[in-house]
């Protein structure tokens, strides 16, 4: 077959890319496993779009070393010493643990120790884009076990850092009859090197780049700082991404760091997405057809043996029997960074080439488990186990004269404000997590979905005055507000809206009292934007106050239109100049004589 040119190579990439990932994202299998299968499916052994996967697989390697650099830049001391206890305590068991285990393991199985070293090493750690989309599509992010999880991956992060720049010494350059005594002083020394220079010259330069507001200058040079720092760590033996990481920390608390962060992350996400390709075309069928029940042995006791040390850790920090599962789950499979160190070992011929095929099959098909393991926990643990948390049937009534459904940002300002006065109130929730970081600051929070008139009627919703609907989801808020409205005629009800149409909405239910969310803070920001402009603040308030008179009249006044979006555009673009015409007639006749604000 004949070599594609560059261009053409980059539309394969693209298409690819383009093709996998939204369907994976859509599948909930997460971004790295869809530039995974666009490998596969481009390379040597799907259909031979690419062939030459060296090259490609080398450059897209700058991927990698931009989300260490990256990843430095989020690290700051304050953050790693808030979470010290699980991170090094928690985070380092599991990295000692499973590394000793699946050494053991590699070595009964008949391989060299330091080769079984090494692969135990790069299997240990985890995938952090799998772990995090998991928790965030769970909404668990913030949750004891997200927090868990987080640290785990955490120590990972900094401990891939050490054993990158160990491996390459341990392979036969390292110990080569040339090497002297300068040759192991030399990494020492670029790093004292980055370390000051990253210390006292990095923001004099920034300060000064950032001072001729050459937006691309600027980029140039973030660009240019990290594969310096990168050349410089390879010059040496060492792995390129010890010096992008370190340069990372180091600006960590600089006024630079956003800045640095917004124009590098483009370059990130795709350099790591090709690396994810190209890791993906690099995987070698040959051995799995060659002897797959050998291999699909092995990558279920690799998970295995991960599972056994995430469940034991899990127990030593106290997470409930389904968390733990959801724990170990989480972090069963092989991570990104398992293809470099392998890369990295293979390089220096620490570690065969078949056996380094293995384990890349192995980091790849782990990572395929782990959605599956997901649906298993969803499916049948999370049912049974979940119960033991103990919300789900503690909603009492208390002769509550409020009762407020949904506790987050919003709902907790009414409910301090109810409680500052004395009036009881009677909190109900969805979230066990969220129900769990409230109660530990004081508040009584109950377990319930609103949306269950059982669950109400338990909450005292028969004798209650009032019903504060705070719920995030509005189309949960607005079943809940049907329900209550046909059970409970006669229970006022207050309710939060995102939007004007959630207001219609609600208003066509019968519930009257509705506000926007954001509609007041955003008009005391206007309020105050308007006295920055030169208004008085008398001026200013009254100009919001006649604001807020004639949007809600227009919105009430909108209502006739529901159904027909013809006459409901017309009337909002009629109404919006009308509001214009109303306010700037009202502002000329007080503006006689008054400051030229423009």
């Amino acid at each position: 077959m004949t070599e594609l040119g560059f261009l053409e190579s980059v539309l394969v990439y693209l298409t690819a890319a383009v093709i996998a990932v939204p369907i994976f994202k859509k599948l909930g299998l997460g971004s790295v496993l869809g530039y995974l299968v666009a490998g596969m499916a481009i390379g040597p052994w799907g259909m031979k779009l690419i062939s030459d996967v060296e090259t490609i697989f080398h450059f897209s390697e700058f991927g990698v070393v931009l989300l260490m650099f990256l990843i430095g830049l989020e690290l700051k001391p304050a953050t790693l010493w808030q979470l010290r206890h699980p991170v090094f305590g928690v985070g380092g068991a599991q990295v000692i643990l499973s590394s000793l285990l699946l050494c053991l393991c590699a070595v009964l199985l008949g391989m060299p120790l330091l080769v079984a070293l090494v692969a135990a090493l790069a299997l240990t750690m985890s995938s952090t884009p799998i772990a995090i989309q998991s928790l965030e599509e769970r909404g668990l992010l913030k949750s004891e076990t997200g927090q868990l999880t987080f640290s785990v991956l955490l120590f990972q992060d900094l401990g891939v850092i050490p054993v990158l720049a160990i491996v390459p010494l341990l392979g036969q350059q390292a110990f080569s009859e040339a090497a002297s005594f300068g040759d192991f002083l030399k990494p020492f020394a670029v790093i004292l090197l980055i370390v000051v220079g990253g210390r006292y010259l990095l923001r004099p330069i920034f300060r000064f780049i950032a001072d001729s507001r050459m937006r691309e200058v600027f980029t140039a040079f973030s660009l240019l700082l990290v594969v310096g720092s990168a050349l410089l760590m390879e010059a040496v033996g060492i792995s390129m991404a010890l010096g992008t990481f370190l340069a990372g920390i180091l600006l960590a608390e600089s006024e630079y760091r956003h800045e640095l962060e917004l124009n590098l992350e483009p370059f990130k996400g795709l350099l790591l997405g090709l690396f994810f390709i190209a890791v993906g075309m690099s995987v070698d069928f040959s051995l799995l057809l060659a002897d797959p029940f050998r291999l699909l042995a092995l990558l279920a006791g690799f998970v295995a043996v991960k599972m056994m040390v995430l469940l034991a850790l899990a127990r030593t920090a106290r997470l409930s029997v389904s968390d733990g599962w959801l724990f170990a789950f989480l972090l069963s499979q092989g991570g990104e960074f398992a293809f470099v160190m392998i890369s990295v070992a293979a390089q220096v011929s620490l570690v065969p080439a078949n056996i380094a095929g293995v384990l890349v099959i192995l980091a790849t098909f782990s990572m395929l488990t782990t959605p599956l393991l997901l649906f298993l926990y969803d499916r049948f643990i999370c049912p049974k186990l979940c119960k033991e948390q103990t919300f789900e049937s503690d909603v009492r009534d208390e002769g509550s004269t409020v009762i407020i459904a949904g506790y987050g940002r919003f709902g907790q300002i009414i409910g301090r404000l109810m409680m500052s006065l004395g009036i009881p109130i009677t909190v109900l929730d969805h979230n066990p997590n969220h129900i769990e970081m409230l109660r530990k600051f004081g508040f009584k929070v109950f377990y319930g979905d609103a949306s269950r008139l059982d669950l109400l009627e338990k909450a005292g919703a028969k004798n209650a005055r009032l019903l504060v609907l705070a719920i995030d989801d509005s189309e949960v808020l607005l079943e809940t507000a049907k329900l209550v409205r046909s059970k409970y005629p006669d229970l006022t009800i207050l309710a939060r809206a995102y939007g004007r149409g959630d207001v219609s909405n609600l208003r066509e239910v019968g519930v009257t009292l509705v506000r926007r969310e954001t509609f007041s803070s955003a008009l005391e920001v206007g309020e105050l934007a308007l006295r920055e402009l030169g208004f008085g603040a008398h001026q200013a308030h009254q100009a919001a106050q006649k604001f807020r008179g004639y949007d809600e009249k227009m919105l009430q006044d909108s209502y006739q239109f529901r159904g027909d979006q013809k006459k409901a555009i017309d009337y909002a673009i009629k109404s919006r100049q009308q509001l214009e015409r109303l306010m700037r007639a009202d502002q000329d006749e007080k503006a006689s004589g008054s400051k030229d604000w423009a």
